[in-house]
């Protein structure tokens, strides 16, 4: 007897299942509270009916739970159902195919009788019917619906009744209710299991403020910068805190290397007062595990975390696995790095850049010791309050550390995040993402026309179920020509589309200062970057003199405090408009059916106007729908239909932000 097992043994066909990383082989992603559609195309030979069932069990679930699918558009084969997580941990889900005798057989005697054919013609298929539901109503417990599956099994077996009042009974909707709830289901074909990473919502929404703790000590009598504290830090925070932002992210709080100082501009030789790159890590006074003394202490830094806490912000820590010569690492585990023919240890190359100031970590030597250090480090600040590490170029360490580390913290500190900063080919990005990195940067930066926008905007949504992107303006590294050259509007609407474009957006601080100084043209550094030196900034001052894009950034955070769609991915949706310097988009919240149309200027000096062709059976709304239109920005309200005329004009206002109405509701209550 020939046995026929795998997947050319499944008696129905189950195929394209999503969602689904790698085929399967990684969880998709998602978020607490966070409405996912769960597909899968089911199919068999002939023309009896199938159906599908999603069987999911979460994380606190001791059974798995079972969910009816419904079909997603008529002839495609194609079966969903929403699966909304309600806690953090992994969850899983199988799509089982089946097929469904009661439908197949309520179909075939309906066509049958409304074709002519008589009782004796269709003897078998009353007889067949009788005993189906004799079998459902061993599926029921409740006595009143038995009865009436028993009275309408009994009416089909009744030879002396018309055959019409022979097969009411059983063609009525209270026993198709009945029997689609309890169904038989044969043949059933089990599907693979998928899983579902899901973690807490700030690992798809928020606002990021990255901030150098060293540079808010202001300045002295003489107009010299002061070096700040942990404690001078943590006054600014009630005013990251007030502009809405969520995450306050710190670059390397830790000491200092002296040997191969950086001095100012990136210069090999540092003078007595040059402060160094944060990013050279570890000197006499200790390593990743030890603040920098001019900082504070451990104390200082759990005194900023629950100022922060208070304010409603989060602190994010940078985990940078490099070390400065002088790091502790570099005598007590010489192993930990590569020595060269000569005798020395390899600095940093990025030819034809280097960096003599650090010594890469070679994690192939002693893999197992490094990679405990690197635990060690990770649990000691997550015990200092710490719930999301901003991970520095991790596409330069193997890619076994992070699976194995984001594992091993996940399983004991569920609610921790780690944000993936690799500007690097997609492989490598989404590669990391697949391997549990909660969020990661982007290609957005150097996104600037609206061909590059839309396709990086359809680039998202196509990977939403293995990465979630941090769209930043700005970092310390990348000063984008766009802003060098674009004015104060540049910086506006830039901040607009990383704030609606992306639930997770970021900036750098001094971007609100419309900082635009190149080290040089063509070069992306800051001039006197805070990298390699204080940069005290008087924000008071700027937003007196009303020099300041403050007021823009607390609007956009307002707005997206307000409207949840824009907390949205997956349904980033982009819509017809007649300018090339004109970019508009919809979202909308699959629970609340919260709808937002954004249009965007990318012009920073000519006020622009067009057509704008709403999709507007996307929005669940018809093609004629007239619709009320509020402006988030101005406060205006409209009337909009499928075609809308605009105009922005940089010098008031880069973008409108509207919410329309939401589509109508759904039998069941859903948008």
């Amino acid at each position: 007897m020939t046995r026929i097992r795998g997947a050319a043994g499944a008696r129905l066909a189950i195929h394209d299942v999503r969602p689904a990383v790698g085929g399967g082989n990684f969880p998709s992603k998602a978020v607490v509270g966070e409405r996912i559609t769960v597909e899968a195309t089911v199919w068999r030979e002939g023309h009896e009916a199938v159906a599908a069932t999603m069987v999911w069990r979460g994380p606190l679930d001791k059974r798995s739970r079972t969910t009816r699918m419904t079909p997603a558009g008529a002839g495609t084969d194609r079966w969903s159902a929403p699966l909304a997580p309600d806690a953090e941990g992994m969850w899983t889900f199988r799509v089982d195919a089946w097929g469904d005798p009661w439908l197949t057989w309520r179909h075939a005697v309906r066509a049958k009788y409304e074709a002519g054919q008589d009782a004796d013609q269709l003897a078998n298929d009353l007889e067949s019917g009788a005993r189906l539901l004799g079998r459902i109503a061993h599926r029921i417990r409740r006595d009143d619906a038995r009865t009436l599956l028993g009275e309408a099994a009994a009416d089909l077996r009744d030879v002396d009744r018309p055959l019409a009042e022979r097969v009411s009974r059983a063609l009525s909707e209270p026993v198709h209710r009945l029997a689609t709830d309890h169904p038989v289901r044969e043949p059933l074909t089990k599907g693979r299991t998928h899983r579902v990473s899901v973690e807490r919502r700030r690992a798809l929404s928020g606002a990021w403020y990255e901030l150098f703790p060293r540079s808010t000590g202001g300045r002295d009598a003489d107009g010299r910068p002061v070096h700040g504290t942990l404690r001078t830090a943590a006054a600014e925070l009630d005013r990251i805190a007030a502009m809405g932002f969520d995450v306050v992210y710190l670059p390397p709080i830790h000491p200092i290397g002296r040997i191969n100082r950086k001095g100012r501009g990136n210069t090999l030789t540092a003078g007595p007062d040059d402060v160094g790159s944060p990013w050279a890590i570890g000197a006499a006074e200790g390593g990743h595990d030890t603040v920098h003394p001019e900082l504070g202490t451990l104390g200082d830094f759990d005194a900023f975390v629950a100022r922060a806490a208070e304010l409603g912000l989060e602190v994010a820590l940078d985990l940078a696995l490099q070390c400065a010569p002088d790091h502790p690492w570099v005598t007590e585990h010489p192993e930990w790095f590569t020595t060269r023919p000569d005798g020395s240890i390899a600095y940093a190359e990025n030819p034809p850049k280097e960096y003599q100031d650090i010594y890469p970590l070679d994690f192939d030597s002693a893999p197992t010791g490094l990679f405990e250090e690197v635990l060690r480090v990770v649990r000691l600040w997550i015990a200092h309050g710490v719930r999301i590490f901003r991970v520095d170029n991790p596409h330069t360490k193997p890619p076994n550390l992070w699976g194995w580390l984001i594992e091993t913290v996940k399983k004991e500190s569920p609610d921790v995040l780690f944000l993936a900063e690799a500007f690097t080919r997609p492989a490598r990005l989404y590669g990391l993402a697949r391997l549990g990195f909660s969020q990661s940067y982007t290609y957005f930066t150097w996104r600037t026309s609206k061909r590059e926008l839309t396709e990086f905007g359809a680039e998202l949504v196509a990977h939403a179920d293995e990465a979630r992107p941090n769209l930043f303006v700005n970092t310390p590294d990348i000063l984008h020509a766009s802003l060098q050259h674009g004015g104060k509007a540049m910086f506006a609407l830039r901040a607009s589309l990383a704030a609606t474009l992306s639930p997770t957006w970021g900036v750098y601080s001094g971007y609100e200062l419309f900082e635009n100084r190149a080290a040089r043209e063509g070069s992306e550094e800051y001039l006197d970057s805070e990298k390699y030196e204080l940069r005290p900034r008087d924000y008071a001052a700027a937003l007196a003199a009303g020099d300041s894009l403050e007021p823009w950034l607390t609007a956009l955070n307002t707005i997206r405090g307000r409207r949840p769609a824009l907390r949205q991915l997956r349904t980033l949706r982009f819509h017809g408009i007649d300018d090339d310097a004109l970019i508009a988009y919809s979202k909308q919240d699959p629970v609340t059916g919260d709808t937002v149309v954004v249009v965007v200027t990318l012009d920073p000096h000519h006020a622009r106007q067009g057509t704008l062709r709403l999709d507007l059976p996307s929005l669940g709304h018809p093609w004629d729908a007239s619709l009320t239109a509020h402006d988030e920005v101005t406060g205006q309200t409209w009337q909009w239909g499928e075609s809308v005329f605009v105009r922005l004009d940089p010098a008031h206002a880069v973008c409108h932000i509207v919410r329309l109405d939401p589509p109508p509701l759904r039998p069941g209550g859903e948008p």
